[in-house]
């Protein structure tokens, strides 16, 4: 991968958008409480308690561009000119393939028992989505 080749508008705005599709697949309105409630928390619980919040976002930012930053380089080395579709298409392999797969291990050794499989699945939903809109962003700047 040639780094002067980068987009980094893209990089920007995808890191951006996986941000917000997370915020939004996490919200109280959505996947939230029943995440933590299957998670073993309870209502009155703060997520991140005992926590540094700058610590927690600065590594979910981190996390949003190194991933960014991957997807953009699969993109451009499988595809000359990807469409829209392609890095859609992408994202979505690489959140299927990787991030779920990856996260499966770690998830089924949590001590959650019956629960593991359904906190997986909350979790990487949100990474297929994220990734997969991160991937038709970065398509369509590139």
């Amino acid at each position: 991968m040639n780094f002067s080749s980068i987009n980094y508008i893209g990089i920007v705005v995808a890191t951006i958008a996986g941000f917000v599709t997370g915020a939004l697949w996490f919200s109280p309105k959505t996947f939230f409480p029943v995440w933590w409630k299957l998670m073993g928390k309870t209502e009155g619980e703060d997520p991140g308690a005992g926590q540094s919040m700058g610590t927690i976002f600065g590594a979910l930012v981190v996390g949003q561009i190194v991933q960014a930053f991957a997807l953009s380089a699969a993109i451009s080395g499988f595809y000359a000119n990807a469409s829209v579709a392609q890095g859609a298409a992408t994202g979505a392999l690489l959140g299927i393939g990787i991030a779920a797969s990856a996260s499966l291990t770690h998830r089924m050794f949590s001590g959650l028992g019956k629960n593991a499989w359904s906190v997986w699945a909350i979790e990487v939903g949100n990474d297929i989505v994220a990734l997969t809109i991160m991937g038709a962003i970065i398509a369509a700047i590139l």
